[in-house]
């Protein structure tokens, strides 16, 4: 019958049982919490042996004998002879990797914890030095044989017939296993009791106690509270430092930033060609060649300069992004010299080990891997290409890990070429944050950084980054993920560079439609609809073209309809129902008011300077935005996205289970409908 009726259910995973695993403990713990309840609870507890073993069936004696009834012995003194408690009791919880041993009791009002605790302890440590009484032992013995047979009256239940069967089976691979631990409890002597209490209920006890909650009074309320909450008229300047221009003798520009106090530094070495110089090479090797540098330079390899940075408590970072790529060192001011030193070796020795480089091959192939699985993730790998077409620079999947192909193809000399040709000293700017001056930190950036030579006659390539020919008209791309529980709509177009003269103003449109929590968007889908958990849209910062993307995870039934809700959002945001006074007040208030946050630390004083320097912006650009963002009109936000959002002409890129939205898709009719594989190749 089993077979018959379960029999075509197909099997799951293989299951890997834990096995035995005791979690050793040597030494005492206490807590104390406080909650609604009636009266105190003091509860001692230790780990020990898991079910289906001898001693787990001797503690369980154990337990019977010092609080399993009224004759216990817990029980009879605490709460017949001595009335300390309102109930005591012990005993062991066997489960299937290890147990649990009990000692708990409800001390009465107006008895102290300690002196129940005291009791308890005494007890047990007669039990432990003293052992059972045979009477004791028997006892105990007929009352886990009674409450065990009379479980098996029932057919089901805990303890009953089914129960006791499924549970040998289930823990012990065997459904009688039941008689061996009978057998266990029959044979077991006092001898047995007393050691199993002194080797596991000795040591490694954690205890609770359980308090009734204090009472606690308000305070007089002096508020009026009929105006609502206080309002908040003034806000602290954005705190961001003087720039200072410098050059090394080899040519390099320097720009420090004086932060005193805290006594860290950072200097970051910002270099031309991100994933963009990738152009022309193999996709990733920008990346791959950056992630490498800390992996081996100098005399060092990967280990040495880990322990090296530690030592000197230190930190090494690099990476490559769209436009540039960096190395930079965070270190403590008493420690530049070496830490300098450090950087040195990683940006201009790196030695690129063919061991390593086989080892993070692994890695990133296994990280693209996972990119193709999660389907916002295979999305954005997706849609760049599609938004920017074949040749472009940013056509390329915006994690900059590459194709599985690409990487697999890097050779040691493909990333030799990359440092060769864009980590160079007439293709980089030195940036200089926290406690330091030009007098102390420019004479050991010429120590290290100022005889660096580039390669005689060769310029860096500059990546070209050309006008996308875009697009016209709506273009639907789909991908297939059987089973999915919800779709991941991602919708994107292009729009004018960070160096646009609007680019505040359309940060400012995109954060009213898509961009904060608040949006349209997400309140419309998330709030209002519940058909998503969150839909967001994005301005990514670049020196070409900027992508505007959208995001909305939405449930699978719901796919159409979110899209067009989407649609809808974006015709009423340009022409029935633009961008309201109370809108844009609130996004740009918030922007204003977050500037004095956003620059703590030296690595966001850094990252803003990396982009003066990516987007040539004036030195003093920071310490001016919020007057330009305070100087925003809502008339000049309604125009520019008036003029950059074209809702006739999105790459839509729709991951999900095609079975059950694909035809749906087809007859919303919205363009050209494709479907691609995970690599973008079109299928039908």
């Amino acid at each position: 019958m089993a077979d018959k009726y379960f029999g075509h259910i197909a099997p799951g995973p293989a299951i890997r049982r834990p096995g035995i695993w005791i979690a050793a403990r040597t030494d005492s713990r206490r807590e104390t919490m406080y909650d609604q309840v009636a009266q105190p609870r003091w509860q001692r507890y230790w780990n020990t042996p898991p079910d289906n073993t001898r001693d787990s069936e001797y503690l369980g004696l154990v337990g019977e004998i010092l609080g399993g009834g009224k004759t216990s012995r817990l029980y009879e003194r605490l709460v017949y002879r001595e009335r300390l408690a309102d109930s005591a009791g012990a005993g062991q919880s066997p489960l299937e990797i290890a147990g649990l041993f009990t000692l708990s009791a409800d001390v009465k009002q107006g008895v102290p914890v300690a002196r129940v605790e005291a009791a308890m302890r005494e007890e047990l440590q007669r039990f432990i030095d003293e052992g059972p009484t045979k009477a004791e032992l028997e006892r105990a013995r007929i009352a886990i044989r009674a409450g065990f047979v009379r479980g098996l009256e029932r057919i089901g239940g805990f303890g009953g017939k089914a129960d006791v069967l499924a549970s040998c089976e289930v823990y012990a691979g065997d459904p009688g296993c039941y008689r061996q631990s009978l057998e266990w409890i029959e044979a077991a002597k006092p001898a047995d009791l007393q050691r199993v209490a002194r080797q596991w209920l000795s040591q490694g006890d954690y205890t609770l106690e359980v308090l009734p909650q204090p009472p606690y009074a308000a305070a007089t309320d002096v508020v009026d509270r009929k105006p609502g909450p206080p309002v908040i008229s003034e806000f602290p300047d954005t705190v961001f430092p003087e720039l200072q221009r410098a050059g090394l003798r080899n040519g390099i520009p320097v720009i420090i930033a004086t932060r005193p106090g805290v006594p860290v530094a950072r200097v970051s070495l910002l270099f031309d060609g991100g994933f963009a110089g990738d152009q022309g090479r193999k996709q990733g090797t920008a990346s791959f060649a950056m992630s490498l540098l800390d992996e081996g330079a100098g005399k060092l390899d990967s280990l040495a300069i880990a322990d090296r940075a530690e030592r000197l408590g230190a930190q090494i970072a690099s990476a490559a992004s769209l436009d540039t790529a960096f190395a930079a060192v965070s270190m403590m001011t008493d420690q530049a010299d070496p830490s300098l030193a450090l950087l040195a070796d990683v940006v201009r020795r790196p030695t690129f080990p063919t061991n390593e480089i086989e080892r993070v091959r692994k890695e990133w192939i296994a990280g693209i891997a996972r990119e193709k699985l999660s389907p916002e993730a295979l999305a954005m790998r997706v849609l760049p290409p599609l938004l920017y077409g074949a040749g472009h620079p940013y056509a390329i999947p915006f994690s900059g890990s590459g194709t599985e192909a690409s990487v697999s193809a890097l050779t040691r000399d493909d990333l030799i070429a990359y440092q060769r040709d864009f980590l160079r000293p007439d293709n980089a700017t030195i940036i200089v944050t926290g406690a330091v001056t030009p007098a102390t930190i420019l004479p050991l950036l010429e120590r290290h950084f100022g005889d660096w030579q580039p390669p005689a006659g060769q310029s860096p390539p500059r990546a070209a980054i050309a006008a996308a020919t875009g697009s016209s008209g709506t273009r639907v791309y789909l991908l297939d993920r059987p089973g999915a529980p919800q779709t991941s709509i991602l919708a994107g177009q292009l729009m004018p560079s960070s160096q646009a003269p609007d680019r505040i103003e359309l940060n400012t449109a995109n954060d009213v439609l898509g961009g904060t929590f608040t949006s349209r968007i997400n309140m419309n889908l998330r709030e209002d609809k519940h058909w998503s958990y969150g839909a967001r849209s994005s301005l990514t910062e670049t020196r070409g073209q900027r992508p505007w993307l959208l995001s909305a995870p939405v449930q699978t039934d719901k796919t159409v309809e979110s899209i067009q809700e989407i649609r809808r959002e974006l015709a009423d945001f340009l022409a029935t129902r633009p961008i309201t006074a109370e809108e844009f007040a609130k996004v740009r208030n918030r922007d204003v008011r977050a500037l004095s946050g956003q620059y703590e630390t030296n690595a966001a004083v850094s990252g803003a300077i990396g982009d003066i320097v990516r987007f040539g912006r004036a030195d003093d650009y920071v310490r001016t935005l919020r007057a330009r963002l305070q100087a925003q009109t809502d008339a000049g936000v309604r125009q520019a996205a008036a003029l950059a959002f074209q809702p006739d002409s999105l790459t839509w890129v729709i991951v999900g289970d095609l079975s059950k939205i694909e035809a749906p898709l087809r007859e919303l009719g919205l363009g050209s409908v494709q479907v691609l594989d995970a690599d973008g190749n079109v299928l039908r």
